[in-house]
């Protein structure tokens, strides 16, 4: 299953080019079930990776773009009533799919970005008092634009503490953006690529990810980096144990990945930066948080 995912992540790169740090961040939270934030400019590539990762994973992707006169019920799904039974039947909306881009969340209104809340922590939602699943495994990977562009509604601490990583995916080099220039469109080559994973594997995989040990020095290692975050709250929000638990997980994955049946203290800091830096900078944006992310891991002394 380690191997899939590396043959996953092969794959991603011949398409989405020069991002591999990045692609590789994403197939380690699908493995520890986390959500992704992804905040950049457009045309970077952000919706090629989403589109990517879902042909690769064998997984029903739905984009969705977030407007600000959007409702709740465009994105969970809406009560009929049909006249044949005389009864409600409920319409799914595009929430129900295993892979969600979520592009531009911040320029919905919180009301809508609020009724992600639910289906990002718990995969199911609620409509009239009935409890629905979402499929599983589950991925919302949202972006947002730069918090000092007009028309955006800044996400909240509780909705940014729901994705597990942020990234950006800054401009591609020179040398790279000649060869995407040269090249054919993004969206052939991802028609030619071919389902790496069956279903029932990659839930397997998480499961096996999930059992990965962490030993007393790492969790250590972990709450200092929460503690640190805490006595210097001029540098960002400080960490709630929602955050640490997020770094232990993925953590977890990362050493998957790795080949390794337990946590070291370098997975954390691989890990770290991307679970930290959106729960840092609150409503200042990932951009700022990632800098103090940096600084904490830095600063925060690394057990032998």
């Amino acid at each position: 299953m380690r191997n899939q995912f590396l043959e996953l992540i092969e794959a991603a790169k011949s398409v989405v080019l020069d991002k591999e740090d990045t692609i590789r961040m994403a197939a380690t939270c699908l493995l520890a079930k986390g959500h992704i934030l992804i905040e950049d400019v457009p045309g970077v590539g952000k919706t090629t990776l989403v589109q990517t990762l879902g042909v690769l994973l064998g997984l029903e992707t739905h984009r969705i773009q977030f407007t600000v006169d959007m409702l709740p019920s465009d994105l969970i799904g809406v009560e009929i009533f049909n006249s044949q039974k005389s009864s409600f039947e409920f319409k799914k909306g595009p929430l129900f799919a295993s892979v969600i881009m979520a592009d531009e969340l911040n320029r919905a209104s919180p009301r809508t970005q609020s009724a992600l809340l639910q289906a990002m922590e718990e995969a199911a939602i609620t409509v009239e008092g009935k409890e629905l699943a979402l499929p599983q495994p589950f991925l919302v990977i949202a972006t947002q634009n730069p918090h000092q562009q007009s028309s955006t509604f800044p996400l909240p601490e509780s909705q940014l503490d729901r994705f597990m990583m942020s990234l950006e995916l800054h401009y591609a080099s020179k040398s790279t953006e000649k060869k995407i220039i040269q090249g054919s469109d993004p969206r052939e080559k991802i028609q030619k690529l071919k389902p790496v994973f069956q279903l029932d594997e990659i839930l397997e995989a998480q499961k096996k990810a999930s059992q990965i040990m962490i030993s007393e020095v790492v969790a250590d290692y972990i709450t200092s980096l929460l503690e640190k975050s805490r006595q210097d709250t001029k540098e960002g929000l400080p960490l709630s144990t929602r955050a640490g638990l997020a770094l232990a997980k993925a953590s977890r994955a990362w050493a998957f990945l790795e080949g390794r049946n337990h946590v070291e203290p370098q997975d954390v800091q691989k890990v770290a930066i991307p679970v930290m830096a959106h729960r840092l900078g609150g409503r200042l944006g990932v951009h700022q948080g990632t800098k103090w992310a940096q600084r904490l891991v830095q600063e925060t002394p690394v057990p032998i």
